[in-house]
């Protein structure tokens, strides 16, 4: 009994140490200074030492770190230390709309005042405003909604929907495609494809096959096998635009082409928009630069405003009604709760009463003739820069070199999507309400970072 009292001392002031912090708009640098050595001491000793490893903001001895403290604006943040950041990595696609957009704050601490999360019995308004919204919202037929918490949810609810719609049939194939991210919880982790996190759970969720992305032929051919061996396909899952895959864009007229395919072969059609929806690539879903309505769309990441995790599963309603009859055979305690659609439903109304979608057209436009500009004279570094709206990619000719410009964008105060373990595509996805100069000083930081590689390079030659 001591020994529990004395733990929950020390709990007790540890954790009033750690809201004091929390209550503080500004830190001393005896404050920072202790932050950053708690924050490097947990990951060590109590998250996961791994991530030290793989951290730009990281010293190779680990002793310092640069540790995130508060937004600064709507396109930086700034770190406990003071140095402030243009972030062209969003949280990997999250703050579409940008950092703390007041209206999307006002819109949960409103909520939050009044109900922060529902009793799970009554009807909860703003989940039934919500999906009123995004079915007005969405392309084509798409009309019911399953809301999550993450865009690895969005997808397994997908995935569960594809079944039950097909579960007379007993149709369980699923196609996927080379290079696809679709999450990492077992059904979703069954449909991306990199190796390095699959092979570790293996066997994964049975069924599913893989084609690589944008060949149609290879889709056409593997449907037509999978129907002459009885094992006809339940649902390709496919992103418009793969992100983590390396900004991959596809045929103009491969995603229309897949919907015929799912159309000749019964199959549905899955579109993750986890990544590229809610304005991201120049339209408020990228399936509408290619004309395709899919069965289903998977929605995350900037779904929520950048303010709360939330998700959304849109389907129509011949897909959806297999789910009426128990809409308890697929739910989650947190998905769709007061906040996360309080969040969602005021980031709609931004990214439309801002034009967010068309901006991202525009300053996408912008921002790769810029990085073009700026990477000439260095061909033998970048092999391409590609993207469509804010979703953008940077590829380099190996891993190497693309870690060492996404340390030397850091370095600058740019934040980006480059890692030690997949650097040779840097993916750049700012705000979509960054500014023209704050895009002028990525694309000079580029420049800058290059040729100072050239001259290290001289140096050691």
């Amino acid at each position: 009994m001591e020994a529990t009292m004395q733990n929950y001392n020390e709990v007790l002031k540890y954790t009033e140490q750690v809201l004091d912090i929390i209550e503080k708009a500004e830190v001393t640098k005896e404050e920072a200074a202790w932050i950053a050595k708690e924050t490097v001491d947990g990951f060590r000793e109590n998250v996961n030492p791994g991530f030290l490893e793989y951290r730009k903001s990281v010293t190779k001895d680990t002793q310092f770190a640069s540790v995130e403290w508060k937004d600064s604006g709507r396109n930086c943040f700034v770190d406990v230390h003071g140095k402030e950041y243009i972030d062209c990595l969003g949280g990997f696609g999250i703050y579409n709309v940008g950092h703390s957009h007041p209206k999307v704050v006002k819109a949960v601490t409103d909520q939050m005042a009044k109900q922060p999360l529902h009793s799970q019995d009554l009807l909860d308004p703003l989940r039934a405003m919500l999906a009123k919204t995004l079915g007005m919202l969405t392309p084509g037929d798409l009309k019911y909604c399953f809301f999550g918490n993450s865009g690895t949810e969005a997808v397994e609810a997908a995935l569960k929907m594809a079944k039950i719609y097909h579960s007379e049939e007993g149709r369980s194939t699923f196609i996927a495609t080379t290079r696809a991210f679709h999450g990492k919880s077992l059904g979703a982790l069954s449909g991306t494809a990199k190796g390095v996190f699959r092979k570790p759970f293996m066997p994964l969720v049975n069924g599913f096959r893989h084609v690589a992305f944008g060949d149609i032929e290879m889709m056409r051919k593997t449907m037509a096998a999978c129907h002459m061996v009885g094992e006809d396909v339940a649902a390709v899952l496919l992103e418009p635009i793969q992100g983590e895959g390396g900004v991959i864009i596809p045929p103009d007229d491969y995603l229309k082409q897949v919907r015929e395919l799912c159309d000749e072969y019964g199959a549905l059609l899955i579109l993750d928009e986890v990544q590229t929806g809610m304005g991201r690539t120049g339209k408020m879903f990228c399936a509408e630069h290619y004309g395709v309505v899919p069965d289903i769309i998977a929605l995350a990441k900037a779904f929520g405003g950048g303010v709360m995790p939330a998700s959304a599963t849109v389907a129509s309603e011949k897909v959806f009604k297999h789910l009426f009859d128990n809409p308890f055979l697929h739910t989650t305690t947190f998905g769709g709760n007061p906040l996360a659609c309080a969040a969602a439903l005021a980031t709609i109304n931004v990214l439309i009463e801002e034009n967010l979608p068309q901006r991202a057209a525009e300053m996408g436009d912008y921002l790769i003739a810029g990085l073009r500009d700026a990477m000439k004279g260095h061909e033998d570094k970048v092999l391409e820069i590609r993207g469509k709206g804010l979703l953008i990619g940077i590829e380099f000719v190996n891993d190497e070199i693309g870690y060492e410009v996404a340390k030397g964008f850091f370095d600058n105060g740019i934040l980006t999507a480059g890692t030690l373990i997949n650097a040779k595509t840097v993916r750049i996805e700012p705000p979509l309400t960054i500014e023209k100069e704050q895009c002028d000083k990525v694309c000079e930081t580029f420049a800058k970072v290059l040729k100072e590689m050239n001259k290290e390079a001289v140096v050691q030659g």
